[in-house]
């Protein structure tokens, strides 16, 4: 079993930055493929930014490309999702996931284990 727990979260201005953790217990995530995704209010959760185990292939959905960065220390079990420029459509609770799989994989269906979120707000 994985444990995943986020943080970072909260308020902050439209073009601000946030960095979120998510620290992971239990097992070592170095051989799962790690990912983030997000629900605003009203709305399905939609994946946000995924990374293969090794660190060397990642992903982005579209509207977050060239702003957010996903990265991981495999030394501190962690996972992180660099977030600058951020925009008020950006406000949703963050989870972070892991998935047995190797790759950085976009589908919620493939991922195993899910973290309980983190809250970001993004004032316009």
């Amino acid at each position: 079993q994985v444990q995943l727990v986020e943080s970072g979260g909260g308020l902050v201005q439209a073009g601000g930055s946030l960095r979120l953790s998510c620290a992971a217990s239990g097992r070592t995530i170095s051989s799962y493929g790690m990912g983030w995704f997000r629900q605003a209010p009203g709305k399905e959760r939609e994946f946000v930014a995924a990374i293969s185990w090794s660190g060397g292939n990642t992903d982005y959905v579209d509207s977050v490309k060239g702003r957010f960065t996903i990265s991981r220390d495999s030394a501190k079990n962690t996972v992180y999702l660099l977030m600058n420029k951020l925009k008020a459509e950006d406000t949703a609770v963050y989870y972070c996931a892991a998935t047995n799989l190797l790759i950085a994989t976009i589908h919620p269906d493939q991922y195993d284990y899910w973290g309980q979120g983190t809250q970001v707000t993004v004032s316009s």
